[in-house]
């Protein structure tokens, strides 16, 4: 165990005269762990676009902002985490913006062909896109590994980039 997270665990200490509790922030690299544990589980986030349904996308991307606005928000003031947290809610406010009332997503029927079904698929991609970019540097800064499906929509390595 890191000597933050040891530290993050202690809630108080007294000495003679007084004592002091208080509960400091978690430290970032548990919460960076919990957050890509979580997005590793939105398939929103890198599932092939066939088999993706307008409506489940849409409340996944409703739910995923919530557990984001609620992480920003226990972190501490000088987290470094927080501003890639902040850019993925920021992303996946926009897509929600994009494709639906704000606030209130357009439902829509499955395979719906027509300029919705484009335009939908593009903020999505736009969404995964910035993502990844924020996805990587997290995993990056903390040391941590980015497992499964979401690994998919990290940036490319600068060899691959030459393959296309």
């Amino acid at each position: 165990m890191h000597y933050k997270e040891i530290l993050n665990r202690l809630t108080g200490f007294s000495i003679p005269i007084f004592g002091v509790s208080w509960n400091p922030p978690e430290a970032d690299i548990t919460v960076a762990r919990r957050v890509l544990t979580f997005l590793e589980d939105r398939r929103v986030f890198y599932n092939p676009y066939h088999m993706e349904m307008e409506y489940q996308c849409i409340e996944s991307i409703l739910e995923t902002r919530e557990f984001l606005t609620e992480t920003i928000g226990n972190l501490g003031d000088k987290s470094e985490l927080a501003p890639h947290l902040q850019a993925i809610r920021a992303a996946c406010r926009e897509f929600l913006d994009s494709v639906g009332e704000p606030g209130r997503p357009r439902l829509v029927q499955h395979r719906q062909r027509g300029p919705f079904e484009t335009h939908f698929f593009q903020a999505l991609g736009q969404l995964r896109g910035t993502s990844g970019v924020h996805i990587g540097a997290i995993a990056v800064m903390y040391g941590l590994p980015v497992e499964g499906q979401l690994a998919e929509i990290l940036p490319p390595l600068a060899e691959e980039k030459g393959d296309a």
